[in-house]
């Protein structure tokens, strides 16, 4: 039996990092480029002291999806908007996070960016009475709080703390 080779031809999906602020140029870029690409819009309001605002803003700052044939990623880099583009590994759950994505936008509902955490992934506390406190994820499942650890005890402190309190640490 014949082993079937892939199109490497055939259109692929990239996670396009733009400079800053320019997400909203480079799609229109893509669309005067005819090229498939999606950049998810949230409503925002702002609000200064004597009025308020609202406008569109990326979902994910600095990034645009985009399906493009390798042989012509070269195109997306004509006007300077692009810092790069990342060719996506597995297309297929790609295309099925987007969609969600696509869903949650549609229906308007109101969406934060939130880190996502695995266990043990090593944060610090960046604001409250903990600030500057390093511990550990516990159950992202389940979130009750931030371990620290006590190596030489083989023990940990857990501490419930807010999501929005936390640093990643890389």
């Amino acid at each position: 039996m014949a082993e079937t080779l892939p199109n490497f031809d055939a259109p692929r999906w990239f996670v396009c990092h733009t400079k800053p602020r320019c997400e909203k140029k480079f799609s229109a870029l893509l669309r005067v480029e005819k090229f498939n690409h999606y950049l998810p819009l949230v409503d925002s309001v702002r609000r200064y002291h004597d009025r308020t605002r609202k406008f569109t803003k990326p979902l994910f700052p600095g990034y645009v999806f985009t399906e493009i044939p390798p042989t012509e990623k070269n195109r997306i880099y004509q006007q300077d908007l692009l810092v790069r583009a990342i060719w996506v590994p597995d297309q297929a759950q790609f295309l099925r996070q987007l969609a969600d994505v696509k869903t949650i936008v549609a229906a308007g509902v109101e969406a934060t960016l939130q880190p996502l955490l695995k266990k043990g992934t090593q944060v610090k506390i960046i604001s409250g009475p903990l600030w500057g406190v390093v511990g550990m994820v516990e159950d992202p499942k389940n979130p009750r709080g931030v371990v620290v650890a006590m190596d030489v005890l083989q023990q940990g402190v857990l501490v419930p703390v807010p999501m929005e309190c936390l640093e990643i640490l890389r």
